[in-house]
């Protein structure tokens, strides 16, 4: 666990250049404020395993959409198709849960002087409430996903301290009868080596705050390595991967992960912004 931590410091080291500007979301678990834009949309497509020598949990595919309503707005809904392995090698696949969410950014800091910009941007915070609710299918009679609903209220920040940019959150999720409260934590440090190639490294804990009945408490402590890669010239199409452990031992009883992973598409679309006369483009 030592060694899996020093490369992740040396990761984040290593990516954190002059051009370092870490970047939350798909792929990744860790959130960040950024938002797409007035009138924009962030569609993701995503296939995503978890997988726990007890249970896995695999999105086959997800939907991921994300529309800017304003410059600091984000509305998002999320809903994946699943498949879930028990220990007996069973499987079910069905409709996974519909997640929907607000996301608001309502203090960025930018350089003095300069106009506000992304790359100039020194501090950002916003807050992300989303629930979880099931749809009305046999999921979880099944055992596919959790019984909802549930709710999730994360803070998430960027902060560049001269050279190094990172990307954190903290969040707690809300379960019900069926589903502990869990805290979620998580930190990116990574570099954009160029305007179509992004690289990034993340630590993630997700834990169980209370017990259910006499089952063990849960806890995926995880450490993963992903990017974005553009497919097209105008950086409207995009690859989205990455791929991870767990850091702590995996048992079939208390839910580390011993691999995690995420391939998928996104889409950026919107209106062309308009030209500034006497700008260069």
């Amino acid at each position: 666990m030592r060694r899996l931590l020093l490369l992740f410091f040396l990761l984040a080291a290593l990516f954190s250049a002059s051009k370092a500007r870490a970047q939350g979301g798909p792929p990744f678990i860790t959130d960040d404020p950024g938002t797409p834009g007035n009138h924009h949309w962030e569609i993701n497509f995503g296939w995503i395993a978890n997988h726990n020598p007890g249970q896995s949990y695999y999105e086959i595919p997800d939907a991921d959409m994300n529309y800017g309503w304003g410059n600091r707005i984000q509305l998002k809904y999320e809903l994946p198709l699943a498949a879930g392995t028990n220990a007996n090698d069973s499987t079910g696949v069905g409709l996974g849960e519909s997640l929907l969410g607000i996301k608001m950014r309502p203090y960025e800091r930018h350089t003095a002087g300069e106009p506000p910009s992304d790359e100039n941007m020194k501090f950002s915070l916003g807050f992300y409430p989303q629930a979880s609710i099931n749809n009305p299918t046999s999921s979880v009679r099944r055992g596919i996903v959790e019984a909802g609903p549930q709710y999730y209220l994360p803070m998430e920040m960027t902060a560049k301290i001269g050279p190094i940019s990172l990307n954190g959150e903290v969040g707690r999720w809300i379960g019900n009868a069926n589903e502990p409260d869990q805290w979620g934590r998580g930190l990116i440090a990574g570099r954009e080596f160029n305007d179509a190639f992004e690289l990034y490294g993340e630590l993630y804990d997700l834990q169980a705050i209370n017990r259910i009945g006499n089952q063990p408490k849960q806890r995926a402590f995880t450490l993963d390595v992903g990017g974005r890669r553009s497919l097209d010239r105008a950086n409207h199409i995009r690859l989205l991967f990455m791929g991870g452990r767990a850091l702590q031992a995996v048992t079939p009883e208390n839910g580390e992960p011993s691999w995690i992973a995420y391939l998928g598409v996104q889409f950026l679309l919107g209106p062309k912004q308009k030209e500034v006369p006497g700008q260069r483009p």
